[in-house]
């Protein structure tokens, strides 16, 4: 099983500790996060964070904190938490207390040692449920000392703030803790109740990214306990209908799962990109499984859905689960485009590659476990996207009946997965023939043509179609090649037919011709030209010689999205570079995953990151537990042994 341990020079460094975050998931969308040294450095983190009932994108943060004070026989009281208050104020310090943090069998524990005495806390959460299970256990005092958590709440749009200037927190007291706002439950032994605001606690993430890092929590009350050594102190907190299971007992389960989770797994690494995939797995709409984009703050995206598709469900054995996902999703298709995301609270149709992804996704699942009965429910569905996208659907997506390809845009949208905007206006509109939408089609025309043969269907036409657009794909989009390259392939143009011409910008979307099973350039050598892309946490999104390169994805909301496709590096890439690579002259393309295999336990502890900065050294940037990511490594990792 895999296990990371930092010690006191970590934890006790708020510098290192706590810019490495810890994810503990409930399997609805909801989760418990924080960082190694204890500091609650985003709006994010807290230890009961509630997703609505089969909406994962709709949160609330419920319990923020449990703060340890130990009071020893002496009489002496430490507070063992850690907060940031406006102005920079660290009080109290408890992280210079720890000795040590581990993750093990994917769960947190902490060690906090006051000379003789060391006391322990661990957490989980109940798979399927907002319910979180916290001990604290007494591992080793010369005599009896007295454990208090104070509980400091809050009820809020996970997304935003709540403060003293709006009335408090209702905390109703029950026998044995509290209901808060009539939201969630608090569970443990001898309950007193508080009633104040702990006020200006600061998100210095929050802060860095450009957004309001000021909340006040209001202290609800405390729970106490006088332990000996040996003795362990559970309380719990859990949102909707259910009752206290034991928070040892949640420990134990949640052990138990995720050891069962990765009992073949090859090794650490492999063990932890599982647990990390389990992550995004979650109860969506109507019961069926979906996939969360990342933590702390995505919902689901179906083309982030179906880029990992292979990664999550099928290098993982979870194809039961893949398959109720890819059915939910087929019930969404409209005028030959799959729904994009609930994040808004409404269904979106506005991805021109999600769909063809979705065409992919479910052709390698039918070649993986052979089940003709999908492929006989969905194709239909299928051929209507074929036929759509013929005939041409929104935003002016639709085959060019000049040479097959497919073309798309309109004014104000951006379509394709490089899909930042600033006050509207899309930073990369991509107007035109985007290069990996057409490598998209041609794969999925293959794609829908394998299924329908599988079930002796006459797939001639779909043959036409890519053929027609294969030969298009092999004139237009060829860079002339530098004279300096004579013996080396040419790349491929990002955008052809756009509004300005033919964008020879060096982005990795070409990466698509080479690395899908039915891409246009499958099985040719990948040009050298595109290595200038590569970092140790996979590849760029624009080469740094352009004059629009961006090598910091920082600052405020607008400069991060001007960033997000200038240069910024995107680990889910590697999965393809690695896929196009293996036809070139590179043996050991496991090597090329190298720095991913390394950043599991630098930032988003035993996971990957959404994004990093295109400049060294690639500091990590975005949501610290992506889908993608992880998918595309494990799936990788997986198919290279």
């Amino acid at each position: 099983m895999p296990m990371v341990v930092f010690g006191a020079q970590v934890c006790g460094d708020l510098s290192a500790g706590a810019e490495r975050e810890w994810l503990v998931p409930d399997g609805t969308g909801g989760y418990a996060m924080g960082t190694v040294s204890g500091l609650r450095t985003r709006r994010y983190h807290g230890l009961l964070v509630v997703a609505e009932p089969g909406q994962p994108a709709r949160r609330h943060m419920g319990l923020a904190a449990l703060d340890p004070v130990l009071t020893l026989e002496s009489g002496v009281t430490v507070s063992l938490a850690t907060h940031e208050w406006d102005g920079g104020v660290i009080s109290p310090e408890g992280h210079t207390l720890l000795e040590r943090f581990e993750l093990a069998d994917g769960l947190p524990r902490w060690r906090w040692r006051l000379g003789a005495v060391v006391l322990e806390r661990s957490l989980a959460m109940i798979h399927g449920r907002p319910h979180v299970g916290v001990v604290h256990r007494l591992i080793s005092a010369p005599g009896p000392v007295t454990l208090t958590l104070k509980a400091l709440v809050t009820w809020r749009d996970a997304h935003g703030e709540r403060g003293a200037s709006g009335p408090p927190p209702v905390v109703t007291s029950t026998g044995d803790g509290a209901v808060v706002d009539r939201a969630f439950r608090l569970q443990g032994p001898s309950w007193r109740p508080g009633g104040q605001w702990y006020r200006g606690a600061h998100a210095r993430e929050e802060a860095a990214r450009g957004l309001n890092a000021t909340e006040d929590l209001w202290y609800a009350g405390e729970f106490s306990a006088e332990l000996r050594a040996g003795e362990a102190m559970e309380v719990e907190a859990w949102a909707g209908e259910g009752q206290a299971r034991g928070a040892e007992r949640i420990v134990v389960r949640a052990q138990e799962r995720n050891r069962a989770l990765t009992h073949d797994a090859s090794d650490a690494v492999d063990a932890a990109l599982v647990l990390a995939a389990d992550a995004f797995v979650v109860a969506g709409a109507q019961g069926a499984p979906d996939v969360v984009a990342g933590y702390p703050w995505f919902g689901t995206w179906a083309r982030d859905t179906m880029t990992s598709y292979e990664g999550l469900f099928l290098a993982t054995g979870w194809c039961d689960e893949g398959r109720e996902l890819l059915r939910a999703y087929a019930a969404t298709l409209s005028e030959g485009m799959l729904a994009n995301t609930a994040d808004t609270g409404q269904t979106e149709y506005n991805t021109v590659d999600g769909t063809l992804w979705f065409l992919h996704a479910v052709e390698r699942h039918v070649t993986a476990t052979d089940d003709e009965d999908l492929a006989r429910e969905v194709l239909p569905g299928l051929e209507a996207v074929v036929a759509a996208h013929v005939a041409g659907t929104r935003y002016g997506i639709g085959v060019d009946p000049a040479d097959g390809l497919v073309t798309q845009g309109a004014p104000g949208v951006a379509l394709t997965w490089m899909d930042a905007r600033v006050d509207g206006i899309p930073v990369t509109p991509r107007l035109g023939k985007p290069v990996e939408v057409n490598a998209l089609w041609i794969n999925g025309l293959a794609a829908v043509a394998a299924l329908k043969e599988r079930l002796g269907g006459d797939a001639a036409g779909l043959h036409r179609l890519r053929e027609r657009a294969a030969v298009s794909f092999g004139s237009r989009y060829r860079m002339p090649r530098a004279a300096s390259a004579v013996h080396d392939a040419a790349p491929l143009y990002d955008v052809v037919d756009g509004p300005h011409g033919d964008d020879p910008a060096t982005r990795p979307n070409q990466l698509l011709a080479w690395s899908l099973p039915s891409g246009p350039l499958r099985g040719t050598p990948l040009p050298e030209a595109l290595s200038c892309l590569l970092t140790p946490l996979g590849p760029r999104s624009l080469a740094p010689g352009d004059p629009a390169f961006s090598g910091a994805h920082r600052g405020s909301p607008g400069d991060r999205d001007r960033a997000y496709h200038q240069g910024t590096v995107w680990p889910w890439l590697i999965g393809p570079y690695v896929d196009a690579a293996r036809h070139g002259p590179r043996e050991d393309h496991r090597a090329l995953l190298a720095g991913i295999e390394a950043h599991l336990w630098e930032w988003g502890v035993g996971s990957v990151s959404e994004t990093a900065d295109g400049q060294a050294p690639h500091r990590a940037t975005g949501c610290p537990f992506q889908a993608w990511s992880v998918a595309e490594t494990l799936r990788v990792r997986r198919n290279f042994g």
